[in-house]
Parts: C-alpha cells; sequence; structure tokens
C-alpha cells in the first residue's frame, strides 16, 4: 500500500482507538504563558578566513565579532481544549534557520514568497485536544522539527553549536500533526507536512511522518521517528523521487552527575540519477565537573553517496562534501537557573574543501560567490544565553 493511502487510514485508527475509552475529557483552566530567551556569542576561527565567515556551521557563523544571535520571545495560550503558540525571533540565527525556504515568484495579483517574509517566526500553530477517551491533540502550523536530539534553543543543549546532523537536517515543518499517548511512557505522533524547511512547498507533493517516543527510568528518553515524501524543487533534474529518513536517538542519566546521549539517521532517495543515500551518527556525554559547572562532549559524523548517471550527476542533499565530521567539548558555567555561560572548542573536517582560509577568493556576490579553500576549521567560541 503506497504512503499517501496509508497515512489516512492510519490517522483514522489513531481516532478510533481513543475514542473506545469514552471518558470525558479534563476541564482546563484558561491559561497564558510568556517566556524567551537571549543568545550572544564571540567566536574567533583560527583559519583566519579574509571573509570572516565559519562556514556550514549554523548559527555561530561570523569571525572575530559580537554577535546577538538570536532574541526570542514566546507566547503560549490555552481556554479549554483549544491552544495556541507563536514563538517570535530576531537576530542572526533567523537568516540561517530560513536558509533553505523555497523562494517563489508572484505575480500581478499575488505576492511572491521567500525567507524574508517568514524569518521573523520561529514558530506558529494552533490546537484542539478532541474529547475521545485520553484525547488525541491536533495541531496545525509552523513546527520545530522533531528529528533528531538537539533543539533551535541553546540552553536546552549540552554545546552551544549544533551538530552537522541538526544543520544539515531539517530546521521546521508546515502542516498538520496528531499526538496520543498510548501508555504512561509512550506517546504517537502523526503528521503530514510540506516538507523539508518549506512554509510555501516547493512541489506538489506532501510529506508524511510517524514518531513514537518513550519516557523511562533515570530521565531516559527515546525517539523513533520515520519522514518521508518529494523533497526536490519543481523542474529538478532529479524528478520528484519520494525520499525516506529514518531517525532515532536516546538520552539517559547514569547518575546525576553524568549523562549520555546517542543520536542517529540514514535515509535514501532513487532519483533520475540513480540512488541518493546516507548516513550519519552523533555521540554525546554531559558531566557535572564541581558545582554549576558541566563539561559537554560531542562527536559526530556524516557520510553521503551521490550518484552518477551518463546524463550526469544529481545535486548533493547537504554538503558539497562527501564526508563531514566534528568533535566539540564545551564547558558550561551556570551561576544562575536561567542563565548559562559557554566556552566552546571545535573542530570540522570535511573530505573535500568546504571551509575557508586566510585570503579567500570572491566577494561574496552572486558573480563573485566566495571560494572555499579549507577541508578543516577549528574555533573557539565564548557564548552566554540567559531566559525567563
Amino acid at each position: 500500500m503506497g504512503m499517501k493511502r496509508a497515512f489516512p487510514m492510519v490517522l483514522a485508527a489513531l481516532v478510533a482507538g481513543s475514542a473506545l475509552a469514552q471518558s470525558p475529557p479534563s476541564a482546563v483552566s484558561p491559561a497564558f504563558t510568556l517566556g524567551g530567551y537571549v543568545e550572544a556569542l564571540y567566536s574567533t576561527n583560527f583559519n583566519d578566513p579574509s571573509n570572516g565567515v565559519t562556514n556550514f556551521r549554523g548559527f555561530d557563523n561570523r569571525v572575530d565579532t559580537f554577535s546577538p544571535s538570536n532574541v526570542v520571545l514566546d507566547a503560549n495560550g490555552q481556554t479549554g481544549d483549544v491552544s495556541a503558540k507563536l514563538t517570535l525571533q530576531a537576530g542572526l540565527t533567523p537568516n540561517t534557520y530560513y536558509l533553505g525556504e523555497p523562494a517563489l515568484a508572484g505575480a500581478a495579483g499575488a505576492a511572491g514568497s521567500d525567507a524574508s517574509l517568514w524569518r521573523n517566526i520561529q514558530q506558529a500553530y494552533v490546537g484542539y485536544r478532541a474529547p475521545f477517551g485520553k484525547g488525541v491533540l491536533f495541531q496545525g502550523g509552523l513546527f520545530l522539527s522533531p528529528i533528531g536530539h538537539e533543539n533551535m534553543p541553546v540552553k536546552d543543549n549540552w554545546n552551544w553549536s549544533r551538530s552537522n546532523l541538526f544543520f544539515a537536517l531539517p530546521f521546521y515543518h508546515v502542516g498538520l500533526r496528531a499526538s496520543r499517548d498510548l501508555s504512561a511512557n509512550v506517546s504517537a505522533t502523526l503528521g503530514v507536512f510540506n516538507g523539508w524547511n518549506s512554509i510555501v512547498d516547493g512541489n506538489r507533493g506532501k510529506s508524511v511522518s510517524l514518531q513514537l517516543t518513550f519516557k523511562g527510568p533515570r530521565n531516559m528518553s527515546a525517539s523513533v521517528l520515520y519522514f518521508g515524501g518529494p523533497e526536490r524543487p519543481r523542474g529538478a533534474a532529479e524528478g520528484q523521487p519520494w525520499r525516506h529518513l529514518l531517525d532515532a536517538w536516546a538520552v539517559l542519566d547514569l547518575t546525576p552527575a553524568f549523562s549520555v546521549a546517542v543520536h542517529g539517521d540514514v535515509g535514501f532517495e532513487r532519483n533520475a540519477f540513480g540512488s541518493s543515500s546516507w548516513q550519519a551518527s552523533a555521540l554525546y556525554a554531559r558531566a557535572r565537573l564541581v558545582p554549576h559547572l558541566w563539561l559537554a562532549l560531542r562527536g559526530d559524523v556524516l557520510w553521503e553517496q551521490v550518484p552518477e548517471s551518463a546524463t550526469g550527476s544529481a545535486t548533493p542533499i547537504f554538503f558539497p562534501a562527501r564526508r563531514v565530521g566534528s568533535g566539540t567539548a564545551t564547558l558550561d558555567f551556570r551561576p544562575d537557573d536561567n542563565l548559562s555561560i559557554r566556552l566552546e572548542l571545535r573542530h570540522d573536517r570535511a573530505s573535500s574543501e568546504i571551509y575557508f582560509q586566510h585570503e579567500v577568493i570572491g566577494d561574496g556576490s552572486t558573480d563573485s560567490p566566495f571560494v572555499a579553500n579549507a577541508r578543516t576549521q577549528t574555533t573557539l567560541t565564548l557564548g552566554a544565553t540567559a531566559w525567563f
């Protein structure tokens, strides 16, 4: 059975299964909460690139400058079974956040759409908990991607920078999702979305996802997720093949002062040139050295196979290199429950030249783009984030 036919059937089963219990929904009092966070940093790159760019890093990508990376305001409201969330953002991070957003032309009676239209919105969705048994939560709008262990706010991660997996995989999705607790420790979420990093879809297809999340003893949490759909833009030489992604991660507190995490991701896409595929993994460890001071270590690597045929080769899905990896060490000082000050050393290595060092050719314009000239880069970053 095709995925397009299977998804509505699974969604119907989810709703029908929850209706069996027929217990009344719990009353929820109207509530409104307001929160937010600020992230600022100073980073230096030992390659000393003349263009001042730390390439393929995500949100800590400028050299030798104090940067207000992101300023975020988050509002949550709920009345009865209806809820809403709006997260606004400003700073350098939004530009990278919407780096993959399709740019679609407008017309005399229709405005165009590109990243600049959405850059100040990080999340925006509404929800309704249907009164079936324990309840099925339906939500629609713009969501942070559930793929992977890391998150958008630095405060929720062990390191300051995000891994290559986080940067390569989607940041956000737009569409509909339905969630239900299957037991006290297991929940399921089904979704249908425009695709990877697409507020306005770049093709006519839609993507589907199924995620199971688990909670266990010693603060153990884990996730297994499938995400599939056509992700190439309209008119792509690869055609409109279905891209399959399988993602899994787990986090475990071994002791109150030592935690570990693992993240793995594989996928493939059979297109007009052959089969594009990838494998990626990341390992994490975090230890409390003394009160208020933590050390976090991370290693990650991503391999991509790009097919070639007599008619040409496919466009890489992720990086312009077949292999990208990094090693990261982060000291995290938390003098207050709502403040984190971090010092981070990171080394990136790729199988081909995708980074910058010393004198870089080009001026960054469309006619004269910067020319990568290094396979490695090492950075030292001092950052601070506070939240409420």
